[in-house]
Formats: structure tokens, sequence, C-alpha cells
């Protein structure tokens, strides 16, 4: 094993072709746009902003359901991005996903025990009885009983889908798993016995989790470090303290704001950062720093220069031109 993050991804682009106007030309739709992180094995990356920011594609892109346009995904040292499909299948079982829709992921007409076998047929793993056995410890391993691989998909409560799900990540021994908003459509109280089985899991098997969200309480919970995207790009990472107690980016302040605090009198102190406007367009960014049309600070010169990201600590880095100003007038009280 080679030393160093489990997974480094380098400037990772997505774009998509735009659909044609009436002169002919549509450009192109940027979904992703220059993304870098690492991850290390035992540690969860929290992806978090609004939707149509990204974050679903990045996670799919690294696992090449999705072509990226160009960039680099190392998994450790070795450029994935540069292998041939025919060379994929290996690596595939160092990297599995979980889906925000679990029943829609199952096929209906296969009970759990096909479901969860089939990736261990695909792979040549565990033959005959020991294919059997391995499906039994693997329910057992999330949460439900031998009696549930006789079952099919509409048979089981929201809660047990997603066990279900996992089950099947979790079948190919992988060394990352792309969560990809596994508890958004799941009950509060389900959504905690789920987050919680995660966090089991990972401490027990050293899993790697890249943890998508638009949900900041549950990403508090489960991340090491959390990553904010807007437009495509990340505009500020730290860990997950830092973020909550000292982010930089009126953009990820804007976000925070919106979380409850379980106390009133805070609460009621609070300072809510409303955006302006919608999203824009990644087929059209605005020029310079893409978040200046909703920016609450905003400034001449945003329209004029990309903003860099700035390291404010070795660990915790912002891309906004007036950092100093953002924590200076967007107080969290």
């Amino acid at each position: 094993m080679t030393a160093g993050p489990f997974i480094e991804v380098k400037d990772l682009k997505v774009h998509f072709p735009a659909p044609k106007n009436l002169f002919g030309s549509g450009g192109a739709i940027k979904a992703v746009d220059g993304v870098s992180f690492t991850l290390e094995r035992g540690r969860t990356l929290g992806l978090v902003g609004e939707s149509g920011c990204g974050k679903s594609t990045t996670g799919y892109s690294i696992l090449r359901l999705i072509e990226p346009t160009s960039g680099q995904i190392l998994i450790e040292g070795q450029d994935i991005l540069q292998l041939p499909q025919s060379q994929l299948r290996p690596l595939r079982r160092r990297m599995q996903i979980i889906f925000q829709d679990a029943g829609a992921s199952l096929d209906p007409r296969m009970p759990v025990g096909d479901l969860i076998s089939e990736a261990l047929e695909i792979h040549g793993l565990w033959p005959g009885a020991d294919r059997r056995r391995r499906v039994r410890k693997l329910l057992d391993l999330v949460g439900l009983s031998t009696q549930h691989a006789e079952r099919y998909p509409h048979e089981l409560s929201g809660g047990q889908a997603q066990r279900v799900a996992i089950c099947r990540a979790l079948a190919v021994e992988p060394q990352l798993i792309v969560c990809d908003e596994p508890v958004s459509a799941l009950d509060v109280s389900v959504q905690a016995q789920i987050v919680n089985l995660l966090q089991d899991l990972q401490k027990e098997l050293n899993l790697a989790y890249i943890f998508i969200s638009h949900d900041l309480s549950v990403v508090r919970h489960v991340s090491d470090e959390i990553a904010v995207m807007y437009l495509g790009r990340i505009v500020e990472k730290a860990d997950r303290k830092r973020i909550f107690e000292g982010a930089a980016h009126p953009y990820s302040r804007s976000l925070l704001s919106a979380v409850s605090i379980p106390d009133p009198d805070v609460e009621q102190r609070r300072r809510r950062i409303i955006l302006s406007g919608d999203l824009p367009s990644p087929a059209n960014p605005p020029s310079g720093c893409r978040f200046r049309t909703r920016c609450p600070i905003v400034e001449e010169d945003c329209a004029l220069h990309d903003p860099p990201t700035r390291l404010l600590e070795p660990t915790h880095g912002a891309a906004c031109l007036h950092i100093q100003k953002s924590q200076e007038l967007l107080k969290w009280t």
C-alpha cells in the first residue's frame, strides 16, 4: 500500500454539452469545474451545498458512473481516469455507492438474498455454500435477520431497504463508499439509526466515506472534514469544528445561519443571512467570483477576479477575495 491519502482528486471537471440555441451553439454545462480534495481511510468527507451545486455529480464521476471531462482521480497513487473500461472491474470492488432512494436502486423482481449475492457472482467471490454464508453474515452486519433474504424490496420498510442497499455496497469489501444523501428520504428516528450504523461500520471496516447531503446537522454528526460546494466548485473546506464554529466564506455562513440551534435564547439572537436571487446557471456562470450575484458583501473587484483558495490555516481554505470583511460583518449573532 502506498503512503499518503487513499483517494486524491485533482482539478476534477465534468462538463456536459448544453442544448443548442437559436445560433447553433449550446456551449457547456459546467456541473463540476475544478474540484480538488484528499481523503484517508477511516475518515469521512462531507460534501454540502444547494441542489444543483454538483455534489452528486462529483460522487458519480469519482466512481466513473459519469465520465469526467478532465482532471485526476488517484486511488493510492493510481490515476483511475487513465484505466480502460476492461481494467475497471477489479477497481470497482474498492469503490461502492449508496443511493438516496434505496427502493429505486433495488430490483423489485429479486429477493434480498439474490440482490446481495448478485454482486458476489459478478466478481466471482465466495462460490457455492460460502456465498450463502456470506449473505447471512452481511445481513447480520447491517442489523437484518436471515429471514429478510427471502423478502422482496416492496416488503421492506424504508429503513430496511436502506440497510439492504448498505449491505450490497459492503458485499464486495470496498474501501471507499460514496453516500449520496443516504438518509434524506427516511424518517428522523430512522435517519439516526442508519447514520449510527454507517459510523459503526466505518470503525469496524476502516472505510472512507464521501457523504453527500444538504442536511448540515447530519453532515456535522458524521463528517471529519466538510467541503462546501457552490456552482461546481468547492468554496470552503475545513475540519468539521472549524466549519461550524468559524466558517469564513459568506456562502458557508449563509448555509449555517439556516441551521436551528436547540437553545431558544441563542436562536433568538442569531442573525439569519438570507441570499437574494436563485442559483445561476452552470451553463453561464457569472464572471469573477461565481457567488457574487448573491453575496451580501460583494465588491466591484468580485466581478473581475476569480478568487483562489486562500489558506487561513493548514487545513482550512476558502475561495473569497474579502474573507476578513466576511468574518467581521457576517456575525453569527
